[in-house]
């Protein structure tokens, strides 16, 4: 939006007080790219002097210009010209943007560059204080303040734009200092003690401020808050710089402790507002000051300044924000009336409702102070003629109405002006729907670009580019939450011995987050416990219960199992949390925190230290987990023997009765049954064997790869408590678990440890579903180690355990797993039948899972061409299936194949996609066999130098595994020399 104190006889105008932006006839221009929108403010801020050719390139490129600097230059210079004079004739002289010399002069009106209407400005109100003319100086600083929309020269790059930047910002800070100042001079210590309070917290070493946050605290009647301000600025001064208060701060602190008179206000007549009337009141300018470094929000910001503004027709137009506390719905509602008040002349009302507060404003003392406002002596007593009186005072008015931190809809249907004209804008933590017509705004969360440009903005350009991944650590940890970004900058600003490192590794620590997140009176904490209060005690409970679970979201029926609830009643609950805001819902029947409020929830379950309903609620939903995981088994690989579980859920678990319906489930919910387990693993005895049980399950259909951090550290703390009870039947699952995610994650020797450890906690001659499977995948782990022959040994083990316990299937899967054995062993055609055996029994099953391992198995013990059909057909199972571990190893076998079939264009794209796949999931074992296949085919397509990298690649990765495959490879990169390869030294 265009600043409005340029005169409208000037066609052509430019901002560079935010982002830099200029308009012809009141229509935007495109000013190019950042670089030709740099030349263009370099020029502006000259004021029409020349600016050489020379200075214009270190402007922009600073001591490393490009080998055309010059040049490029010049096509800016060019492009301008076209965009400011778009009328102007070929080949006639450029009138603006003229050459003078060796450079260039932008030649416009005074009054068409926001920055000199700033300057105005604020020299008038500078000779207007100075002539005793207060309430025209704040009239005058005030405008002068609303030409900023943003940070200045936001996004222009170059080392003088950065210079001028700072220069800019300071002249904007110390200005709102002054409007502070004469603010205060004129008896508005009230309306300005928020504002203060937001420019301390974003300079908090201007002192100046500091005093007249005191002053200000000290007129409202808060002497106790004002020598606050003088005790936390000292600490901060001598912490952070080793000095003491200035003599003027120092000297406020003694005259409150003496209250002293001479820092009341003396009355003083109010000025006329009209030269005309002189018995009639200013039109009341009641907005809160905007902040100096607004960010973000643009859209936003433009489609209620729209709305607003063309506030006309025969209804008041009403709109809302709503949002968490913190989010910035108060920042951006005085930012936008701010914008749009000239649209109101009659002027503008604004009152903090204080409805996150235990006691709310009345209404009837609201509308008591609106009229006082308007002119009204002696308004009425009650809440209806009040009501009444203030609606025809504004029946014949253009006024905007800020009615800020509301309850609830009844809180404000009293303050709504009765015809059109006037305008209402509200903030609230809760969705105002009761009000008939209301345009509703959710307000989320910056962006992290919006969140990065605050902080900035804060700490300086400068310290952030220093540590761009510190600073975006920073904003992240605030949960992109305005407040918790603002005080996050403030702390750092106030520290220069920090570095973005440090406060980065502080707030790292979730114990600690909310703790970091708080500076002089404003803390995160405090905000969300405004919200909190206002629940009710079941609302109060569910919002603590939901937060058990450190799950990105939360389906509604593990909602339900964790408050012991139905659905319904679980649903009615949450959406009362949404409508609080304390809560998130983007999806239907999902629930989410914001990261900070699930800090403060998990803070509410330590205070009230009720361990006993959470151990319940949590031991509620693995009982719904438990059963459900075991239902999506059961379709995905029916007939498949299930481990034998420690606990016996009560509840059915949700049905799952197709594939894909199976398959998504567990794809949507993995981080809700991992976060389930972690909330058991530090539980007692019952929780921890339901966390082992929901994992042998879910690891029953495909353990992940990337599971590991998270899956890890609940093992161990399980396996530690099972080892001092002497629980043998958690520890053989324990150390089971802890094998199969190391053999998913190509650590062959660290799972060979873990599943003799589990054989050892398990009894021999007592067949077990969970013995067959440790035999069986110890069996697989040493014939990858190659040592077949111990490996068919336990594989026989294994088969003889699935006759026992009777289950086929289970049987079909160890014979395949033995052909590969057979195969290493040189029984070649003995390995073929086992193999095949496998898939016919697989394919009878109709278990896709077991058939797609068999065929690959299949695939491995065949050669060249005949392996190709078996390992495409194993490849589309698994990709259909979403196993991507699996899908690699496929993909990487297949090449091999391809290359004995003569195909090496083929070979060399699927290696490739298999390497893909591999280096997605962290798997070194994978990378190894998709490097080995690429390299060899890269060989045969004459390409010996990108082939012998891929197969040194390959050779580091089996040698580091101690896999067999190691040495073939090592033959391949022989025969490239013409002396033996000799691998590096470990």
């Amino acid at each position: 939006m265009e600043f409005r104190e340029t005169p409208q006889t000037s066609a052509l105008r430019f901002q560079v007080l935010g982002p830099v932006q200029a308009w012809l006839d009141g229509k935007p221009l495109s000013l190019g790219s950042p670089q030709q929108q740099a030349v263009l403010t370099t020029l502006l801020l000259h004021s029409g002097r020349p600016v050489t050719t020379q200075d214009l390139v270190d402007a922009l490129w600073g001591e490393r210009p490009p080998a055309q600097a010059v040049a490029a230059l010049r096509t800016y210079v060019s492009r301008l010209r076209s965009v400011i004079e778009p009328r102007r004739e070929v080949r006639r002289p450029a009138e603006l943007l003229v050459s003078v010399a060796d450079g260039y002069a932008l030649r416009i009106p005074g009054e068409a560059l926001d920055l000199t209407v700033f300057e105005r400005l604020s020299a008038e109100a500078a000779a207007a204080r100075s002539a005793g003319d207060k309430h025209e100086a704040h009239r005058l600083l005030a405008q002068a303040l609303d030409l900023f929309r943003g940070r200045p020269l936001t996004g222009i790059p170059g080392p003088y734009a950065d210079s001028q930047r700072s220069r800019l910002a300071e002249r904007q800070a110390a200005a709102a200092e002054e409007l502070c100042a004469v603010a205060l001079d004129v008896g508005l210590h009230a309306e300005i003690v928020g504002e203060l309070n937001n420019l301390t917290a974003e300079h908090p070493l201007r002192e100046r401020l500091r005093e007249l946050l005191m002053l200000a605290l000290y007129r409202c009647g808060r002497q106790a808050e004002a020598l606050g301000v003088y005790t936390d600025t000292r600490k901060l001064l001598v912490e952070e710089l080793g000095v003491e208060p200035s003599a003027g701060l120092s000297a406020m602190h003694t005259r409150i402790l003496a209250a002293d008179p001479t820092l009341v206000l003396p009355a003083v007549p109010v000025p006329t507002a009209r030269e005309d009337n002189p018995t009639e009141p200013p039109a009341p300018a009641q907005l809160p000051a905007d902040v100096p470094d607004f960010s973000g929000r643009s859209e936003l910001v433009e489609d209620l300044s729209t709305i607003l503004m063309n506030a006309t027709g025969q209804a008041v137009v009403v709109t809302s924000l709503a949002g968490i506390g913190g989010v910035g719905k108060t920042t951006l509602a005085v930012h936008v009336a701010h914008r749009v008040r000239a649209e109101f002349p009659d002027g503008q009302l604004y009152v903090d409702l204080r409805g996150a507060g235990a006691s709310p404003a009345d209404p009837v003392v609201v509308l008591g102070d609106f009229l006082h406002a308007l002119g009204v002596t002696e308004s009425p007593d009650a809440l209806e003629p009040r009501a009444a009186l203030y609606r025809s005072l504004l029946a014949s008015r253009r006024m905007l109405i800020l009615l800020d931190n509301a309850r609830d809809a009844d809180q404000i249907r009293p303050l709504i002006p009765g015809v059109s004209g006037c305008a209402v804008l509200a903030t609230s933590r809760s969705r105002l729907a009761g009000i008939p017509g209301a345009q509703l705004f959710d307000v989320e969360e910056l962006t992290p670009t919006e969140a990065l440009a605050l902080f900035s903005a804060i700490v300086g350009q400068q310290r952030v580019a220093d540590e761009p991944e510190a600073a975006m650590k920073v904003v992240t940890a605030c949960g992109f939450l305005p407040l918790a970004v603002r005080i996050a900058a403030a702390r750092l600003a106030s520290r220069p011995r920090w570095s973005v490192s440090d406060l980065a590794s502080r707030l790292a620590d979730q114990r600690r987050r909310l703790d970091e997140l708080q500076l002089g009176n404003l803390a995160v904490e405090t905000t969300i416990g405004l919200g909190y209060g206002q629940l009710s005690a079941d609302e109060a409970r569910a919002f603590r219960l939901l937060a058990l679970i450190d799950s990105p979201d939360i389906p509604l029926a593990a909602a339900a199992a964790l408050l012991g609830v139905d659905e319904y009643t679980a649903e009615d609950l949450a959406e009362a949390l949404v409508e609080a805001n304390m809560l998130e819902c983007f999806t239907p029947g999902r629930y989410r925190y914001h990261d900070l409020l699930r800090l403060y929830a998990q803070r509410q379950n330590e205070r009230i230290g009720d361990t006993g309903e959470q151990q319940r609620a949590v031991l509620r939903l693995l009982d719904l987990l438990i059963p459900t995981v075991r239902n999506a088994a059961r379709t995905i690989e029916p007939d498949d023997p299930e481990p034998e579980l420690l606990t016996t859920p009560s509840s059915p678990g949700i049905g799952l009765s197709t594939n894909n319906s199976a398959q998504d489930w567990l794809r949507t919910e993995g981080a809700l049954l991992l976060s389930a387990m972690a909330a058991a693993a530090s539980g007692p005895r019952a929780s921890q064997h339901a966390a082992i049980d929901l994992l042998i399950l879910l690891y029953g259909v495909g353990p992940d790869p990337t599971h590991g951090p998270q899956v890890q550290p609940f093992l161990e703390t399980i396996g530690r408590e099972a080892e001092r009870r002497g629980d043998c039947a958690a520890l053989a699952r324990v150390h089971f678990a802890l094998g199969a995610l190391q053999s998913v994650t190509s650590d062959f020797q660290g799972a060979e440890q873990s599943f003799r450890r589990s054989l050892d906690h398990q009894a021999p001659d007592e067949p077990t579903v969970l013995l067959l499977a440790t035999a069986n995948m110890l069996g697989v782990i040493l014939s990858v180690g190659n040592r077949p022959a111990e490996a068919l040994s336990f594989l026989e083990q294994a088969r003889a355990t699935s006759r026992a316990v009777r289950t086929p299937i289970a049987e079909a899967r160890i014979v395949s797993n033995m052909a590969r054995v057979q195969h290493r062993l040189g029984m070649t055609e003995t390995a073929i039948r086992s193999a095949d055996d496998g898939v016919a029994a697989a394919r009878a099953s109709k278990n896709g899972p077991l058939l797609a391992q068999t065929l690959y198995q299949l695939g491995v013990v065949l050669s060249g061409y005949e392996a190709v059909p078996h390992l495409r057909e194993a490849h589309r199972l698994y990709r259909s299936q979403q196993n991507r571990l699996w899908e690699g190893y496929t993909l990487a076998r297949l090449a091999s194949a391809l290359l004995g079939a003569e195909q090496p264009t083929e070979a060399a794209e699927t290696a490739g996609e298999s390497l893909a796949i591999a280096q997605e999931l962290d798997s070194p074992y994978c990378q190894g066999l998709a490097n080995a296949a690429l390299g060899e085919a890269l060989l045969a397509l004459a390409q010996p130098a990108r082939g012998l990298a891929c197969l040194r690649e390959a050779h580091a990765i089996f040698t580091r595994l101690g896999v067999p495959e190691a040495s073939p490879v090592a033959d391949l990169i022989s025969r490239q020399h013409t002396e033996p390869f000799l691998p590096p030294a470990p």
